[in-house]
C-alpha cells in the first residue's frame, strides 16, 4: 500500500486520494514500474471508495 496511506479506518477524500495518484505518474515519468502499478491500483480502489463515500453522504 503507499506509504502515505493513513491507517485501519482512517479515510481521506477523493481529492487528497487524486492528489496522489497525481504525484505517483508525475514521479513515474508516464511509465509505472510493477511496484508502482500496483501502488496505483490500490489508489484508484482507494479513490472510488472515497467518491462513492462523497456521493452517498451529499444524497
Amino acid at each position: 500500500m503507499s506509504p502515505h496511506s493513513l491507517g485501519p479506518g482512517s479515510v481521506r477524500s477523493a481529492a487528497e486520494v487524486n492528489e496522489e495518484i497525481r504525484a505517483l505518474w508525475l514521479r513515474a515519468g508516464g511509465s509505472l514500474s510493477a511496484q508502482e502499478r500496483a501502488e496505483y491500483e490500490l489508489l484508484v480502489v482507494e479513490w472510488a471508495a472515497a467518491i462513492r463515500g462523497e456521493v452517498i453522504e451529499a444524497a
